[in-house]
């Protein structure tokens, strides 16, 4: 069996940035433990898998240790796919996914993502985010995931967090955010999923979900600016629209292969 693989740089205009994740365009669903098993020897954040019938789209997203309900980088990268490599001719991607209907639309900008978006709550710090965080957060809040608040980017950026007591966490992991330096971005974070077998991500379309809404209302301003403070850093524009956010970053190739995998 032979099984195209696309390796994509996501939220990012150049190679090398951005977050990569990998995309696997199959003819049929196969076996969960075969999707799991590519994933793992893919070894990057998430891997999608996308199997295309007529004009339904159907999209997995899995890390290499479990699938997922929401991947934003992954879903860019799967559209930037169908876009670029598979022939999608229409304007607009409508995924089949575990969080409903999302679609991807081509734009001036690059490909715009249509998300659920979730609006983090105030709640008391948990003791293992508590213990795991060398500088104290002024707010946390929770949503998909904890969101913890701080005063400065630089401290955001300084953050060293110990991963083991970030896994202990009932939720799926940790976004760390502060307004951003002025005349750069609206906000910065940095996302760590040490749950999922990623100790820190470099760019999170679903993490931008929580955070968007929470610095639009802040910021009282619904189109924002996001900067993504990890080591290969990333950028994306975020668009607050009722229940929805609009996330819009561009895409670019690393590599086109092909896996082989021995018949049983």
């Amino acid at each position: 069996m032979r099984i195209d693989l696309y390796q994509i740089d996501a939220f990012t205009a150049k190679p090398f940035a951005g977050n990569p994740a990998a995309v696997c365009p199959l003819p049929y669903w196969i076996d969960d433990q075969l999707l799991h098993a590519i994933a793992a020897e893919n070894n990057l954040s998430e891997t999608a898998f996308f199997v295309a019938d007529g004009k339904n789209i159907e999209l997995r997203w899995w890390t290499p240790i479990a699938e997922v309900d929401l991947c934003g980088h992954a879903t860019l990268a799967a559209a930037h796919v169908l876009f670029h490599h598979r022939g999608h001719e229409a304007p607009t991607i409508h995924f089949h996914t575990r969080s409903g209907i999302l679609s991807a639309t081509r734009s001036q900008d690059g490909i715009e993502l249509d998300f659920p978006g979730h609006m983090p709550l105030p709640c008391t710090i948990p003791p293992d985010l508590n213990r795991a965080l060398n500088i104290k957060p002024t707010a946390c809040l929770k949503a998909d995931d904890y969101i913890v608040v701080y005063e400065k980017a630089e401290q955001v950026q300084a953050l060293e967090p110990d991963m083991p007591h970030l896994a202990r966490l009932g939720l799926r992991g940790v976004a760390a955010t502060a307004r951003g330096p002025r005349g750069t971005a609206d906000y910065v974070c940095r996302c760590f999923f040490p749950k999922l077998g990623v100790k820190e991500d470099p760019v999170t379309g679903s993490a931008h979900c929580q955070l968007a809404p929470y610095w639009a209302d802040r910021l009282e301003r619904r189109t924002l600016i996001a900067h993504q403070l990890s080591h290969r850093g990333g950028e994306l524009t975020c668009k607050v629209k009722g229940e929805r956010v609009l996330l819009i970053g561009s895409a670019v190739d690393y590599l086109v292969g092909t896996i082989t995998i021995p018949d049983p």
